[in-house]
């Protein structure tokens, strides 16, 4: 199964770089400005309120996991994957 690692950010967030970080040079991570329309889209659609939220999704997009509003540990995140 293909499972995606899914991170919403924002620019003034203060957290979200560490976020962004922390799956940096994953292969199967997207990332989402939430200050952008395509972004927001997508926030809504997972229903990302806070930021950084991170989400893990299988291969249909359904949820398996997410972390709102602040950044897991990588450990946390690859037990998913």
């Amino acid at each position: 199964m293909s499972r995606k690692v899914k991170v919403f950010w924002k620019n003034a967030c203060p957290k979200c770089p560490a976020a962004k970080a922390l799956v940096s040079g994953s292969g199967n991570t997207e990332l989402f400005n939430l200050d952008e329309v395509d972004g927001m889209a997508e926030g809504a659609f997972y229903g990302v309120l806070s930021t950084p939220s991170i989400i893990v999704t299988d291969s249909e997009g359904r949820e398996l996991a997410a972390w709102r509003g602040e950044v897991p540990s990588k450990k946390d995140i690859v037990e998913w994957l």
